[in-house]
């Protein structure tokens, strides 16, 4: 698995030109400012305008529990918070947005 940190501040129309040009599965959001929902509709709608909805929009931070529901239902994937391991969002990754299951050692 390939990881691209393309920084803070980002645009959503920079986020969503890098993940095409790099051709990426999933993208992946970190937002702590109470922007999720504005953010994620706009990069889901620009994966849409560019033809790229096969790229998995996931997303984590502080995130209401009444906001995930409008979140799944716009096209998020995966929305992960404060307390998730590391661990249980690379297992959500490789089952469900790339759809392999990677045995973990025991």
């Amino acid at each position: 698995m390939e990881v691209i940190y393309t920084g803070m501040r980002q645009t959503p129309e920079m986020i969503v030109a890098t993940a095409i040009q790099e051709d990426a599965d999933i993208i992946g959001l970190s937002i702590l400012s109470g922007a999720h929902k504005e953010l994620c509709s706009r990069i889901i709608g620009l994966l849409k305008e560019k033809s790229a909805e096969n790229i998995a929009v996931v997303v984590g931070g502080i995130i209401p529990h009444q906001d995930i529901p409008i979140l799944v239902k716009m096209g998020v994937r995966g929305v992960f918070g404060p307390a998730t391991t590391t661990q249980s969002v690379v297992d959500f990754i490789n089952k469900v947005v790339i759809g392999t299951h990677v045995p973990q050692p025991k």
